[in-house]
């Protein structure tokens, strides 16, 4: 909301980058039961220029850094996901097909199933500490900055208004 004097004015601002409202004419009522009707937009300036916001995000997604940022990505979970699909399946395949193997005991009451069982929690755990460790690591900040200049670019395609 608006503020004026300390006070709420009613009125909301669309400038937030992060304002998620459904858009009039998407299928929500409006109260009565029937449709909303569609809302008109708030600048019909921007309709002119609607292919430039397109074009900065093309630009942004052809870019170098926009690259490397998938490519890190990619270099980390394609191997990661190989491996664990690889671990998953041997562990049921395992399971069904060599019974006797899985039942052998390890101690106690404990047996190969259990534990491998158990070590598919644990891996599940570790790949995914290891991929916030590689976001947080290797992804993150470029694309924070990625994203910073994205913003800065459409503000500038938009008129430089806030």
């Amino acid at each position: 909301m608006e503020k004026h004097d300390g006070r709420e004015t009613g009125k909301v601002r669309f400038d937030d980058p992060w304002y998620d409202a459904l858009a009039s004419g998407w299928g929500e009522l409006d109260g009565t039961g029937a449709p909303a009707p569609a809302v008109p937009p708030a600048h019909p300036e921007h309709e002119r220029r609607a292919g430039g916001t397109a074009d900065v995000y093309l630009e942004v997604q052809r870019s170098a850094a926009f690259q490397e940022v998938r490519s890190r990505y990619r270099r980390f979970v394609v191997p990661g996901v190989a491996v664990f699909f690889t671990w998953y399946v041997g562990y049921v395949v395992t399971a069904t097909t060599a019974p006797g193997f899985m039942a052998r005991p390890v101690a106690g009451a404990v047996n190969v199933a259990m534990v491998a069982g158990l070590g598919q929690f644990v891996t599940t755990f570790l790949f995914t500490w290891a991929y916030a460790r590689h976001a947080r690591l290797r992804r993150d900040r470029a694309a924070l900055d990625l994203r910073w200049d994205t913003q800065e670019l459409t503000r500038s395609v938009r008129g430089g208004e806030r």
